[in-house]
């Protein structure tokens, strides 16, 4: 791997060829977990790689590679909405009360499943999701990352959670549905799962 981001210091192609296709994978699952549809996915990707070639003499080699690369990936991201969406880091909702159980919801969901509730969320939420519960961040770090209080980090982080927690409940009573109904051999109204 040293000698491949030496060759992505002197700029060579091939060597950056073989950067990006070992990384693509994992770059692409930490952008998907950002972004709203696979487009924007791709669109952060690719800006990110480029951050890293146009950088990539900056890192440390005391310091894990894919670590650096996850920071760009990440920090990208968060770049990229803000250009995009403009958002505010607030959104209007009333009361979320203290997030319980659902460890047993978790186990089922398949991680694309997972990834795509995460998309539901508002932006605002998303991130700040992301940041602390995926990528490790302390509220400190999102604050400054976000140019936000710690307060709302914190109180975004909770909401998101109260979302998740919402869907998840959903999503758990229409799998439980699902299975009597296979084990029925039955129909289900898939309109239903709302009920």
């Amino acid at each position: 791997m040293q000698e491949i981001i030496k060759g992505c210091i002197r700029k060579d192609r091939s060597s950056q060829y073989l950067l990006y296709k070992e990384f693509y994978g994992y770059c692409m699952g930490i952008c998907k977990r950002y972004a709203i549809n696979d487009v924007d996915a791709a669109e952060v990707l690719n800006t990110a790689f480029l951050k890293v070639f146009n950088h990539i003499e900056k890192y440390d080699a005391n310091k894990p590679f894919k670590a650096w690369m996850a920071k760009i990936m990440a920090n990208t991201a968060i770049d990229h909405y803000r250009a995009k969406l403009k958002f505010s880091m607030h959104d209007d909702i009333n009361e979320y009360g203290h997030i319980g159980q659902g460890a047993a919801v978790y186990d089922q969901l398949a991680y694309d499943d997972l990834l795509s509730l995460i998309q539901t969320l508002s932006p605002a939420y998303r991130i700040v999701f992301n940041l602390y519960a995926i990528d490790g961040y302390s509220h400190e770090e999102i604050a400054e990352t976000l140019n936000i209080s710690v307060g709302t980090s914190k109180s975004n982080l909770s909401r998101a959670r109260q979302k998740l927690q919402e869907k998840l409940a959903t999503y758990d009573q229409f799998s439980s549905r699902l299975k009597i109904a296979i084990a029925n051999d039955k129909n289900i109204n898939v309109n239903e799962r709302r009920a």
